[in-house]
């Protein structure tokens, strides 16, 4: 019975929001295919190939697999909430070492041929690259954790040539926050995990990096006390 209503709420989800797509929307219509995987013995296989390929370059979040697999069996959550996790730090560091084989000075040429008059798009793009090398601890955790584009960054990273240990370290950590922490509501509250997810999950996500952020200022200010 149980199984039942899930798979009612799984095809309720999908037919409410997205049944009248014209043929054009084919994000969406992509959405709903992905979804469907869930119903299916594939569902676990989808997730892995999903989670791989979306960094590199499928639009579709792997969240909307992750959750719904975890609808249809709570209690392997968290077994889903891993496998996305770590397959999806997998398909970001590919992303990155095709970044890192294009480097940043292929980039900077590339949007030097789209300048125009006094605007020096090259110049931006180095600027652009140079940021992302400052700043590469936040721009990464801020991917991974939250819903900009982790595909983005992924690229990014490579052909800004930040260290590739530090990509994968805060990858695993906030990939697995991200999933891990959808999986373990639906491991704890069941079906009324989606509503919590769908309603506080940008909010948590924000509040997550500005409690990070303070973290971080705190250690560095403690460090210069005892330093």
């Amino acid at each position: 019975m149980a199984n039942k209503e899930t798979s009612n709420t799984l095809h309720e989800i999908r037919d409410t929001k997205y049944e009248s797509v014209a043929w054009w929307h084919w994000h969406k219509h992509l959405y709903n295919w992905v979804v469907s995987w869930a119903d299916t013995r594939f569902g676990v296989l989808a997730l892995i190939i999903l989670a791989i390929t979306e960094p590199i370059c499928v639009p579709i979040p792997a969240d909307v697999l992750v959750i719904g697999l975890c609808l249809g069996k709570p209690k392997r959550s968290l077994k889903y909430g891993l496998i996305c996790s770590l397959f999806s730090v997998l398909g970001g560091t590919i992303a990155f070492s095709l970044g890192l084989l294009i480097g940043p000075e292929r980039v900077v040429h590339f949007f030097e041929q789209l300048s125009f008059g006094p605007i020096h798009l090259g110049d931006k793009a180095h600027s652009a690259l140079e940021l992302y090398q400052k700043y590469d601890f936040w721009a990464i955790s801020i991917s991974a954790l939250t819903p900009v584009p982790y595909m983005l960054f992924s690229w990014l990273g490579g052909m800004a040539k930040v260290s590739l240990i530090k990509f994968v370290c805060v990858s695993l950590v906030f990939r697995t926050m991200r999933f891990g922490g959808e999986a373990l509501l639906f491991y704890i509250f069941g079906e009324r995990a989606r509503k919590l997810i769908e309603k506080y999950f940008n909010i948590a996500t924000v509040a997550a990096i500005i409690i990070l952020a303070m973290l971080v200022f705190a250690l560095k200010k403690v460090g210069h006390i005892f330093g």
